[in-house]
């Protein structure tokens, strides 16, 4: 970064930050409308707050990393899915559950839990939303923020630490977001976000245009060695625009298309199954049933404010895989080098870590390329490393893009799997082997004997979870303030994001625990105080576990994020449709669905490996099923079990909710030809597309 860069950066966040902290400095946390006001803005947030603060508190580095990577790998498109069916989710919410939760007067939503099922209910949510909320997706924005921030800042030192250093970087960011929301509440949050929101999407069309442009210019022949398309000619693409060239590389028949929403049936991350229900579970339970999102609409001035901020969101989410998904398909097409070096250092540093004398017999394709700048601090890392004691042998196992890659290195590594678990090494095929083959040799011979415990290691081919950092580190031009803007748009949506979650977090553990305990009779003030005491405690725990999540096991940010909050969404979703729209159904459904989702979800995924269940065919190939298919399973069976509950002992007489008479609950005409209007421009793309 320039020095223009550099101020341009520093002066955005700074601004941004006191934008947010000015406009919450009114808010009366110490009276009697304390708590309302830190927590929920006062429920006083106007419809374009609303709209660009649910946008500003979704997208961040999980997509930007997370789901950019994906687009590079192989989805392509199709991750594009939970942008575009978050549209269609979202008219919903505003029409369906915003109506109820406003109207009920609730500060989360786990408290709406108490007054439809009973407090153990709420208590159960609670915790576990807690848990969720801030050991996976917190953590997750933390490393996934410093991922992309530290890959421009490399060798820079601020009191002697390299704030390229990614540990380093998960800690400033987390601090940073902490700071803020700490002292302003939701609506410090939520005025930040208006400002973030609009610069993300600017930022994201900047990267869009410069990538496209730069893909018009680059010589066919090079494009050519990235294209899924095997039957393209330098003819078909040398007089095409950015457009017609990105198109033409990408859209090669399934499954290595990537232009495509529609993925095979045995596609293990997003099936076309997966668009028929298991999509829409995660969809619903973050746009209706999230706290951290649903907090900006439960702060709504009234009932039409919300709608109409909820269905602008709609139409915004309806551009983010322009300048999300797309861009990280361009990466795919003009760095893949970069990918693939980035995924070398990753690797090499397992290799020196745990296997140093395998790392010996490695050939250079495997290891970090000196003459890299970029290079510098890792290959110090690793030297470091290779100096200190193993911790720990490994197994490793790698794909076929790998063994495509580095034949003769994947030979070595089966061979030292072999010989780790005392199997003949002689037997592992050689170099001269088909990549299927020597994919499906790491497989077998990284099986742990029983009577051992060696961990297995994953290598990863290309490094795609780098593919929107590698954009920004290539085409921002450095030293006329573009740079700066856009990485601290970047770095906005980061801190904007965690500060949601962390008020969320916080707004839960002091509202549904700590007031619970106090008999629900807390002050204000005292509410309030324990609010930023939790807040406190949640960051240092999310910053303790991001660095942590770099590791190829975790197979792409975006995954891990979607896959493990798979344990409560399908039993939350369940739970609140029949607490919503199946007025007898009876109090004792809601800790059924609650404590079921995580037993059967937990079941689907580990069931194979548990001592007698491995043998069930059935468990079996639930297992190997996309996580998104184990949880339209989950969820089909906890209806089925609710219905039934509900079936044999319905209610005599349905639960009344609360009333909160101050709100106004008039709802919105031009919300719902807006809605109409996000639905028919989703089923349009779709077409497109499919």
């Amino acid at each position: 970064m320039g020095p223009l860069d550099g101020f341009v950066f520093v002066a955005f966040v700074v601004a941004v930050v006191a934008i947010g902290l000015y406009k919450s400095k009114d808010e009366d946390t110490e009276g009697e409308k304390g708590a309302s006001d830190y927590f929920l803005a006062g429920r006083g947030l106007t419809w374009w707050l609303v709209g660009f603060s649910l946008i500003a508190a979704n997208i961040s580095t999980e997509q930007f990393v997370g789901m950019s990577g994906e687009a590079a790998a192989w989805l392509g498109m199709a991750i594009a899915s939970y942008e575009w069916m978050a549209a269609i989710t979202l008219v919903v919410v505003a029409f369906v559950f915003l109506p109820k939760f406003l109207k009920s007067g609730i500060y989360t939503i786990p408290e709406f839990l108490e007054y439809r099922y009973g407090a153990f209910s709420r208590t159960w949510m609670a915790i576990a939303t807690m848990i969720i909320l801030v050991g996976v997706p917190t953590a997750s924005v933390i490393y996934s923020g410093a991922k992309v921030i530290t890959g421009n800042f490399q060798g820079i030192l601020v009191a002697g630490y390299d704030l390229g250093n990614i540990t380093v970087g998960c800690w400033i960011i987390g601090t940073l977001a902490a700071a803020y929301v700490f002292a302003g509440g939701l609506k410090a949050c939520a005025w930040a976000d208006l400002i973030q929101g609009a610069a993300l999407i600017i930022g994201g069309c900047i990267i869009a245009y410069l990538a496209f442009a730069l893909l018009e210019r680059t010589d066919p022949e090079e494009l050519l060695l990235t294209s899924r398309n095997a039957e393209l000619t330098v003819a078909d693409i040398q007089d095409e625009g950015g457009w017609g060239r990105f198109w033409k590389l990408n859209d090669a028949p399934l499954p290595e298309g990537k232009l495509h929403m529609k993925r095979p049936l045995d596609d293990p991350k997003i099936p076309w199954s997966a668009l028929v229900l298991g999509l829409w579970i995660p969809n619903f339970f973050y746009w209706g049933l999230n706290q951290y999102i649903t907090q900006r609409t439960l702060g709504s001035k009234s009932l039409a404010e919300g709608q109409k901020g909820v269905v602008f969101a709609a139409l915004l989410k309806l551009i983010i895989p322009f300048i999300v998904v797309i861009p990280g398909i361009l990466a795919f097409n003009l760095f893949n080098g970069e990918l693939r070096e980035d995924a070398v250092g990753r690797n090499a540093q397992i290799f020196a870590e745990h296997s140093p004398s395998l790392y010996a017999e490695l050939s250079d394709s495997v290891k970090p390329n000196a003459d890299l700048p970029r290079n510098k601090g890792l290959l110090a890392k690793i030297d470091g490393l290779l100096e200190a004691a193993p911790t720990g042998e490994r197994l490793y196992k790698f794909d076929e893009a790998f063994a495509e890659l580095h034949p003769e290195d994947a030979a070595r590594i089966v061979r030292h799997n072999l010989r780790t678990t005392g199997a003949d090494a002689s037997a592992a095929p050689g170099p001269d082997a088909a990549a299927a083959e020597l994919a499906e040799a790491s497989d077998s011979s990284s099986e742990t004997p029983e009577d051992a415990t060696i961990e297995v290691s994953t290598l990863a081919a290309h490094d795609y979870d780098n593919a929107f950092p590698t954009l920004l580190r290539e085409l921002l031009p450095i030293g006329i303030g573009l740079k700066g803007f856009v990485l601290a748009a970047i770095f906005g949506a980061v801190v904007s994001s965690l500060a949601s979650m962390l008020n969320s977090a916080s707004t839960i553990a002091t509202m549904d625990i700590y007031n619970k305990i106090r008999g629900g009779n807390a002050p204000a003030a005292e509410l309030v105080r324990a609010g930023r005491f939790f807040v406190v405690v949640f960051v240092l725990i999310a910053m303790l576990i991001a660095p942590y999540l770099g590791h190829p096991s975790f197979s792409g940010i975006f995954t891990f994020i979607q896959e493990f909050q798979g344990f409560i969404s399908p039993g939350v979703l369940a739970i609140f449709l029949f607490g919503l729209l199946v007025h007898r159904a009876p109090r004792n459904c809601g800790i059924v669905g609650l404590v079921l989702s995580p037993v059967l979800y937990g079941l689907f995924k580990f069931g194979p490996s548990i001592p007698g269940l491995g043998e069930i065919g059935a468990l079996q190939w639930i297992a190997e099923r996309s996580f998104l298919d184990r949880m339209s399973m989950t969820f089909l069976i906890i209806l089925a079990v609710l219905t039934a509950m509900t079936l044999a002992k319905p209610l005599k007489q349905p639960v009344e909710l609360p009333v909160n008479v101050e709100m106004d609950m008039r709802s919105s005409r031009l919300a719902q030809v807006m809605g109409v209007f996000s639905v028919l421009l989703t089923i349009v793309l779709y077409y497109i597309f499919w």
